[in-house]
């Protein structure tokens, strides 16, 4: 990178996917209608949600490009952006409150190490089968939860977020809904959000179910029923499937790599992986109980050896004629996250060209697709749109 020779290979490449891409979302079209017209029609008639534009732009954990993420502090600036829905991932307290953070290993996210009262419940676990040393939030009382703040988790990238390290509480889901209301008030319209149970089959295992007490949250803030303003997301369907059964509210099925396998399959000894889930087949099964897809990237486009995308998949088509919207995740700005077709320059932290990897992903014909930095997604969003 960086010769006229490699920047001219490279916006050969980007031509090649972006070309690829918009024909099989072509491919998948309904005769006749522009991409953004079929997705919003997958919207108001499928899922119950209508109001979302498309493609739908999902602050992953707030604007945690510009934040620490999962605090009020994320969230908030991701709503004064102007994102359309906004993620929580829920996790529980050892007396079973849901709050907000990507893992319960709370060392990376809270100042919890400079805690001299709480040095003694550093320990060692094995949550999904990975084997993690540190302070877990099962083993903390939401009050002594409250006493921790939240920090920048990969300060080495971000390091101009570790400006606002101590500066907000981990947040509970019932708190989040609580802002969700008053910000919607104050708007005028509701405030969307995504949210994710964590490691359900291990909290389960427990005794601190995930589902119950989420579900129990959603009918006391009016959020259980399927026109509700938010996404019901999980890397395990069981937890879907569970919550179905306890809320009307849209689920998603969060997919990770090809040949991965969720963690409730392994434990109950289901034989199919990401693999099978992806096939017309298991799409079909997916749609029984779950009304969208949030794939890993990869899913949506491959990467080759050198990190570079290749030709788009069939599961945009595959999923819509299954009835399913899909909301990938997820684009950030940074080099060392984009695909090796859109960096610039050779420092990983440095930011590549975004607004070109948002195109190639937006013609595949995806709904929408999650990204820490919001307000670059949708001035993507609005050139897609606009062409």
């Amino acid at each position: 990178m960086g010769t006229q020779g490699s920047d001219e290979q490279g916006r050969a490449t980007r031509r090649s996917v972006l070309g690829a891409a918009a024909a099989l979302g072509a491919a998948s079209a309904v005769v006749g209608l522009p991409a953004v017209a079929r997705a919003d029609e997958r919207h108001g008639q499928g899922g119950g949600f209508p109001s979302l534009p498309v493609p739908t732009i999902i602050g992953h954990r707030g604007a945690s490009g510009y934040r620490p993420e999962h605090t009020i502090g994320s969230y908030q600036l991701a709503l004064d952006m102007g994102v359309h829905v906004i993620e929580q991932d829920l996790v529980p307290t050892k007396d079973g409150h849901l709050v907000c953070r990507h893992e319960n290993d709370i060392t990376g996210t809270t100042d919890v190490s400079a805690h001299p009262e709480f040095a003694g419940r550093k320990t060692t676990k094995t949550v999904d089968g990975v084997k993690l040393t540190g302070w877990f939030t099962e083993d903390f009382t939401l009050a002594e939860l409250k006493t921790l703040r939240a920090k920048e988790r990969i300060p080495g990238t971000r390091q101009h977020n570790t400006l606002y390290d101590g500066r907000w509480e981990v947040p509970t889901m019932e708190e989040v809904l609580q802002w969700a209301d008053r910000e919607g008030r104050k708007r005028g319209k509701p405030v969307w959000l995504h949210i994710e149970t964590k490691h359900p089959t291990y909290f389960r295992g427990l005794g601190l179910g995930l589902e119950e007490p989420l579900a129990k949250l959603l009918r006391k803030y009016g959020r259980q029923r399927r026109t509700a303003p938010n996404f019901l997301q999980s890397f395990e369907p069981s937890s879907i499937e569970r919550l179905a059964r306890l809320v009307d509210a849209p689920g998603v099925v969060l997919l990770s790599g090809a040949g991965s396998k969720p963690w409730d399959f392994v434990v109950s000894g289901d034989p199919r992986t990401t693999d099978d889930l992806v096939k017309p087949e298991g799409l079909k099964w997916i749609a029984t109980y779950a009304k969208g897809l949030g794939p890993t990237l990869d899913l949506i486009i491959p990467k080759d050896a050198s990190g570079k995308l290749t030709q788009p998949t069939t599961l945009v088509r595959d999923a819509h004629k299954a009835g399913l919207i899909l909301h990938p995740y997820t684009l950030r700005n940074e080099n060392s996250f984009l695909p090796a077709d859109f960096r610039k320059g050779t420092d990983p932290n440095a930011y590549g060209d975004a607004f070109g990897a948002f195109q190639a992903y937006f013609a595949t014909g995806i709904d929408g697709i999650f990204s820490d930095n919001g307000d670059t997604a949708l001035l993507a969003r609005a050139d897609f749109v606009n062409r």
